[in-house]
């Protein structure tokens, strides 16, 4: 049970904590509890694909950006399309932080209580400092752009692009760092954490810039 308990703190903390950075119209619950769902959903056909993908090459390379943050990040983002962004709650641009975060946090729910309960304590405390934040702000990053493309529909294929290149490449990287253990990479895995952190905290903080005058109309994002 404390292992549990461990495994899942850092998820509400983040949940949260975004939650209450949606300054105006509040998501409803059963949404944010449907981002959540589809993000354990997901868990299944990723193992499934990422287990097919393993087969062709166990390089870290490939493991890193091709088996882990191309498969994780189309699922979320497929699930983000499908489950949330036509909804009518999705009446701002920061509505698509918050589901694609709380899509992300389903998804690390489930990954963070399997490494746990193999790993033990130790494992709780670095993943809740690195991996499950990270997983979030992988989502910050989708859904920022989910949140332009949603709102600019002159421009939606672009920021749909976006949305499902970037995190792939931000998590491609995290985990390359990690996975090919080369020394000089390893000493910049602390750096980049820290820039993705100050990367997802201004496009949050941009995201959530409203005209005041009347009411909480959306801040216009300068591209």
């Amino acid at each position: 049970m404390n292992l549990l308990i461990a495994a899942l703190a850092p998820i509400v903390i983040i949940a949260i904590y975004i939650y209450s950075r949606d300054k105006y119209e509040k998501e409803p619950i059963r949404l944010l509890i449907r981002s959540l769902i589809g993000g354990v959903a997901i868990v299944y056909p990723i193992i499934i694909i990422e287990g097919f993908l393993s087969r062709f090459s166990d390089t870290a390379f490939f493991q890193a950006f091709v088996v882990a943050a191309f498969t994780e990040e189309l699922w979320k983002f497929l699930a983000v399309i499908i489950l949330l962004y036509n909804s009518k709650y999705f009446d701002e641009k920061f509505d698509g932080i918050v589901y694609a975060v709380f899509v992300s946090l389903g998804f690390a729910a489930v990954e963070n209580i399997l490494y746990v309960s193999d790993g033990g304590s130790q494992v709780a405390l670095s993943r809740a400092i690195t991996a499950v934040p990270a997983h979030a702000l992988f989502g910050v990053t989708m859904g920022y752009y989910l949140g332009l493309a949603k709102f600019s529909p002159a421009k939606s294929f672009r920021y749909k692009f976006l949305a499902l290149i970037t995190p792939i490449l931000l998590h491609g990287i995290y985990d390359f760092i990690l996975m090919s253990q080369i020394p000089i990479l390893l000493l910049g895995f602390v750096p980049y954490i820290v820039v993705i952190w100050i990367a997802g905290f201004k496009k949050m903080k941009r995201l959530n810039r409203y005209d005041d005058d009347q009411g909480h109309k959306i801040w216009t994002i300068k591209d």
